[in-house]
């Protein structure tokens, strides 16, 4: 290929000004020759039409030809030599042959040939450009060398004059243009200069000497009255957004609104009032629309490339229109006679503020745009504050008629009209969005609070999100069910709802904002009337109810938001006294799920409504926390008896018949009570997110319909909208109970399991890409060699089971890292520990591992096994925390001495490996504890003392841990001291019982010959160990926890009952075991 016809060539040139041509503005657009590297070599990851440019396909072709040959048969072979041995994958194969292919004579021989014709074929390009260059030249005969200065003194890559221009500006041409530009001319000649204008290139008509003269001329020329003359300045400032940089679109931009700022500032002009309204198709306001919306256009799209030039040219643009939008006319006038100022139309074209959404997007751009609001143009924000205020204050003198307030939407009919009122409420949105998108960043926060005019108090952040959570239900209501989309978009309580959810989404913007009580309270405030039937009740729609409800459930599901809920800013949980939102929340969901309130009765959105409020005490009694307030209230019992209510109905619904007119509304009907019924059991089903809940499900008889709903939703592979990790939780707490196992079990839950587990074992990932298929291993393995894992890998005391492993450092290692992590569970521990005395076979292969020396002396042997055992050792010999241990690494360290920790192969471990015992602490120095020790004091006829013991407890436990665990002595006495209350309490009060009272009459003597389970036995000698090493316990402590433990298995055998159901847990677990053995 190295010799080339003169067609190929020609063809060739062909095929690369194409693709030159293709990406021309890519390259131009890049401020450095590295950068148009850079964009050429990632071509194929950013053109989407990379592969159909002709070029491309020459190349590829051209490489098949060349090396095709060669690539097949190299993966040819690599196949056939995985298929007799163990395969390394797709991607390996890949590499390889990739590897063997740029290594190779054929491809470094391709590679000098392309090099030398395209060498070439891009000398001759260049070649026949250069030509091209000089005839243009000799073409013009006359040529006016421009003397410009640099109007711009940055050195911006983009600030270059026309390049390749066949037309130049001249100052000649530039000076005639100005003087046919005076308003004196005849109309036919300005508009023939603006043509002229409009013509010529943007960058040489700006960098030319009289630019700044040209742009006052344009300036005032805007305000001509001629729309057809105004057009052509309009499309020469467009044309200069669109093709110039930012340093020369900013002086247009700057003048077009200072030219607004004059117009409005203008007592002469006709601008339109409150009273009159907006007629879009007058020619004034045509052309006043014309100018706001390429201001607003411009405003959306220079975000998106200003970080690129200095910060002085982005705050002039900030300025500008800072100072355009922050014009107030007379404010003695009477609201209908308000002329109406620039924010207005800006709000009439852009409703959401999406300018200042992208303003506000990045850092740089919003710390200018904070700064000014704060220094000059706070009062900007005042009047948004004060317009948002207005409207509410006119939804609670209008309420009776929405469409006083709402825009009037026509369908698909073009809106020529807006009269005061929709105006307003334009304004109102177009405020909302701006204070919503503010209030997301801390130094928008910080701009509060505002004073106002007529308001004597200044208007807090406080204040501000009380009054936007009132107008979602204090707004008017869209009409049920037929809403439509436009209309749903805009309505008060979806834009409220809108900007709240974003707040919750933040954790700083939501502690700052939401989690106030006085916040709280407004959300609370519906509920309340409608618990109460006041006057006011009627007013809160069911769409404003969803909305609450959502708000709320996405402030229960942050920790900080659900304990304001629980126990309110003063943390008192209590439901009689000023009961706090979480007593209120539960209270009116029961009365939602009993259907006791009078004014939804019959409503289509009941069930919305009901759904929305569940998942509000989802978020709670999925908690530990929130669980414990609202067991007052049984929702688990109201939830179980809508669910059976419900699902009654489904089974009524009628069969449907062929050809009948009502089988699309009993289809419709049908699907909204199972939509019902399914998030009914998903609302039961998150009860077992805790253990106490878990009993309380039980205790409703839905355990084994919520478990195959569940299940049913696993086999789909479906994820409840409230689960971000799946049900992986709940099966756990399932399955560590009888009823959930026995549930788990008749669902079909575990079968899926351990089919799933052998396929991903068997099989791999499905997204794996298998070239050949897996040979089945049939070697004999010795029988003395159990298939377990902990059998293979850890307790390897057997010629047979050393030879089984490939590698028997590597996997011995492995197995005792697997050992490791088992034993951080303490039952786990006392099961290895029982069945395979784990601790005596390490020991022992300790001292297998010891070297004798001269002179008697016996070392151990340092390697990579001594030092992991070593390490497993300390950690099942010793329990307890990091400041009660202190266990060894498992890497070996740099000097004379690489591992300075003993090791032993006998108990007692080396004192090094013992802490001192943390010093005692009084806690009744700490002020807290103080409060917390005086509640055991309480008269038991107090009822409330178990509660604020349990809110002190837990908040001091938040707050001040240190305290706790350097107390653990008098903690320890003090909890026991809890416990032994709490529960003789508990039995005194049958309505907080969750047994029902057995009759205990065994003795000491009774119990004497029962005898405890070898896993029993270890564990009391290891709690004795650990209380002796904290000084808790003394010797005798043995004898009196294994009594302990002889009455509490006598008394749990009286309330046991045998368990009707083909479980086979041991045998299934057994089979899990084996499987996983075998691979």
């Amino acid at each position: 290929m190295a010799q080339i016809s003169s067609e190929d060539e020609a063809q060739l040139q062909s095929m690369l000004r194409q693709l030159l041509l293709s990406v021309k503005e890519k390259i131009t657009g890049a401020p450095s020759l590295e950068c148009a590297e850079e964009i050429l070599l990632h071509l194929e990851e950013t053109d989407e039409n990379f592969h159909n440019y002709e070029f491309v396909k020459y190349l590829r072709q051209h490489i098949y030809d060349t090396l095709g040959t060669m690539i097949e048969e190299e993966m040819e072979k690599c196949t056939s030599d995985q298929n007799q041995g163990e395969g390394t994958g797709y991607d390996t194969l890949v590499q390889h042959v990739t590897k063997v292919t740029q290594e190779s004579k054929e491809y470094k021989e391709m590679m000098l040939s392309l090099k030398n014709v395209m060498t070439a074929v891009v000398e001759s390009l260049i070649n026949k450009f250069e030509e091209h260059q000089t005839r243009t030249k000799e073409v013009q005969k006359k040529t006016v060398k421009e003397k410009c200065i640099n109007y711009c003194t940055d050195n911006c890559s983009d600030s270059d004059s026309s390049f390749n221009q066949s037309y130049k500006f001249s100052q000649g041409k530039l000076q005639l243009i100005l003087e046919q530009l005076d308003p004196g001319q005849p109309k036919e000649v300005r508009l023939e200069a603006m043509l002229a204008l409009c013509s010529a290139p943007p960058s040489d008509v700006l960098n030319c000497e009289n630019w700044t003269t040209l742009c006052e001329k344009l300036t005032v020329s805007l305000a001509d009255p001629d729309p057809a003359f105004n057009d052509r300045i309009l499309k020469f400032y467009a044309q200069t957004f669109t093709l110039s940089p930012l340093h020369i679109t900013k002086e247009i931009y700057t003048s077009l609104a200072r030219h607004l700022e004059l117009y409005f500032l203008s007592g002469e002009n006709h601008i339109p009032t409150l009273l009159t309204g907006v007629d879009v198709t007058h020619p004034n306001v045509i052309r006043l629309l014309k100018k706001v919306r390429l201001l607003n256009e411009y405003q959306k799209e220079v975000p998106s490339f200003w970080i690129r030039h200095p910060e002085k040219y982005m705050e002039e643009i900030v300025e500008s229109t800072l100072s355009l939008l922050s014009i107030k006319h007379d404010q003695s006038l009477l609201v209908s006679q308000k002329i109406l100022d620039p924010i207005y139309f800006l709000a009439l074209l852009d409703v959401k503020a999406v300018w200042f959404k992208k303003w506000m997007h990045a850092y740089y751009s919003r710390t200018v745009v904070l700064r000014l609001l704060e220094k000059k143009y706070k009062s900007l924000i005042t009047t948004s504050v004060q317009q948002c205020v207005q409207y509410f204050e006119s939804c609670e003198n209008m309420k009776s008629d929405e469409n006083l307030i709402r825009p009037k939407h026509c369908g698909n009919k073009q809106k020529t009209f807006y009269s005061g009122q929709e105006l307003q409420y334009i304004y109102f949105v177009h405020s909302l969005c701006l204070l919503g998108r503010l209030l997301i960043y801390t130094q928008g926060r910080k701009l509060f609070p505002v004073k106002m005019k007529n308001i004597n108090d200044s208007v807090s952040l406080t204040d501000l999100l009380v009054l936007f959570t009132r107008l979602i239900y204090y707004s008017p209501s869209c009409p049920k069910m037929t809403l439509s989309a436009h209309a749903e978009d805009y309505s008060p309580a979806s834009l409220v709802t809108e900007v709240l959810r974003i707040l919750c989404d933040q954790k700083e913007s939501a502690i700052e904002c939401l989690y106030k009580s006085q916040v709280i309270d407004a959300f609370l405030e519906p509920i309340h009337n409608l618990m109460k039937e006041t006057e006011a009740a009627p007013n809160c729609s069911e769409t404003a109810l969803i909305h609450i409800a959502d708000i709320l459930a996405r402030i229960a599901s942050v920790e900080e938001g659900l304990f304001l809920l629980l126990y309110g800013e003063n943390m008192n949980s209590s439901k009689d006294e000023n009961p706090t939102g979480a007593h209120l929340i539960a209270q009116f969901s029961k009365k939602l799920l009993d259907e006791d309130i009078s004014l939804f009765s019959g409503s289509e959105m009941l069930p919305m409504v009901k759904g929305a409020f569940i998942s509000v005490c989802r978020q709670m009694y999925s908690t530990c926390e929130g669980l414990q307030v609202l067991i007052p209230y049984n929702l688990h019992y109201a939830i179980a008896k809508a669910w059976k209510k419900t699902s009654l109905l489904s089974e009524r619904i009628p069969t449907p018949v062929e050809g009948s007119d009502s089988i699309s509304s009993i289809s419709q009907e049908s699907q909204n009570i199972m939509a019902w019924e399914e998030n009914l059991l998903d609302d039961l089903l998150n009860f077992a997110a805790t253990p106490r809940g878990l009993l309380l499900l039980q205790k409703t008889g839905a355990i084994n319909d919520c478990v195959t709903f569940m299940f049913n939703l696993y086999a789909k592979k479906q994820v409840s909208r409230h689960k971000k990790f799946g049900y992986g939780v709940m099966v756990t707490q399932m399955a560590s109970t009888a009823a959930g196992a026995v549930a788990l079990r008749n669902s079909g839950f575990i079968n899926a399991l351990v089919t799933e587990l052998w396929s991903m074992l068997e099989c791999g990932r499905d997204d794996v890409r298998v070239t050949y298929p897996r040979s089945t291993p049939v070697d004999p393995i010795d029988r003395s060699c159990q298939k377990d894992i902990i059998d293979r890998l850890i307790i390897l005391n057997s010629e047979a089971k050393i030879r089984s492993l490939f590698n028997y450092e590597q996997s011995h290692i492995f197995g005792l890292r697997l050992l490791s992590v088992l034993c951080c569970d303490l039952d786990t521990l006392l099961l290895l520990e029982s069945q395979y005395q784990v601790s005596a076979m390490l020991l022992n292969a300790q001292e297998e591992n010891i070297l004798e020396i001269a002179g008697g002396h016996r070392d151990f042997i340092i390697d990579g096994l001594s030092v992991e055992r070593n390490h497993v050792l300390v950690r099942i010999l010793l329990i307890g925390g990091p400041l009660e241990r202190i266990l060894p690494p498992r890497a070996l360290e740099k000097g004379n001495d690489p591992y300075p920790w003993p090791m032993f192969s006998s108990c007692p471990l080396p004192n090094c490996y013992l802490s001192e015992v943390t010093k005692r602490i009084d806690p009744k120095q700490d002020s807290d504890i103080g409060k917390l020790l005086l509640n055991f004091k309480i008269s038991e006829k107090q009822t409330e003392w178990i509660e604020n013991c349990r809110v002190q407890f837990c908040q001091t436990m938040r707050i001040k841990p240190n305290i706790i665990s350097g107390a653990v002595y008098l903690f320890v006495t003090v909890l026991a001291e809890l416990f032994e209350k709490f529960v003789l309490h508990v039995t005194e009060n049958p309505s907080d019982c969750y047994f029902p009272t057995v009759e205990y009459k065994a003795t000491d003597a009774d119990v004497k010959n029962e005898s405890l389970s070898s896993v029993q036995q270890l564990g009391i000698k290891m709690t004795v160990r650990y209380g002796k090493f904290l000084n808790l316990l003394k010797d005798g402590a043995e004898n009196d926890l294994t009594l302990v433990l002889k009455h509490s298995e006598r008394f749990l055998k009286q309330q046991q009952t045998a368990i009707k159901s083909p479980l086979h847990i041991l045998s299934e677990i057994n089979f899990i075991k084996k499987s996983i053995s075998m691979i």
